[in-house]
């Protein structure tokens, strides 16, 4: 009978926790995201296969994913002028549009699906208020430390396919 209990006992903890196609636990493999991550590169490419870094060559930004499913994301183009009336409401017409251009930041929660490599941020807040309340779906693939994933539907309107790539620290 003790045999029986164990056994169920076991089989029971081995479902809950679950299992990816690799074997690793869900919470395993979820583990591997927690932390902050710095940005690499943003690139997005057009249909055409012409690329562009909209965030200039060597932007900055900060992910971070945290254990209990939330996570923040902040990309600024690094080379971003100052507003020369050192007041943000004061800033003019051109001053504006390139701090808008030079900025995505978004945060919410998230979820993880290892099996088909897929992170689906539920956005909360966000500075391009178009993606609040919806979910954003990226495949991604992590190897080495890097966190690379596709954005198709960026917010240059959909025209190219956004390629994103965070290096853990």
């Amino acid at each position: 009978m003790k045999h029986i209990v164990y056994l169920i006992f076991a089989m029971s903890f081995s479902f809950a926790q679950g299992q990816d196609n690799k074997g690793m636990s869900i919470y395993q493999c979820q583990k591997q995201f927690w932390g902050t991550w710095s940005l690499v590169s943003v690139e997005n490419i057009k249909a055409d296969g012409s690329k562009t870094s909209p965030y200039g060559e060597h932007p900055v930004g900060m992910l971070i994913f945290t254990k209990t499913g939330k996570y923040a994301i902040q990309i600024l183009k690094a080379d971003r002028s100052k507003v020369l009336a050192n007041d943000k409401d004061k800033a003019t017409t051109e001053e504006n549009t390139a701090l808008v251009r030079g900025n995505n930041s978004h945060f919410g929660t998230y979820t993880i699906d290892t099996n088909k490599q897929i992170i689906v941020f539920s956005v909360q807040h966000a500075f391009y208020p178009n993606w609040e309340g919806m979910a954003q779906v990226r495949t991604y693939s992590l190897k080495n430390n890097l966190l690379t994933y596709t954005v198709t539907t960026p917010t240059s309107g959909g025209a190219a396919v956004a390629k994103v790539v965070w290096r853990k620290d």
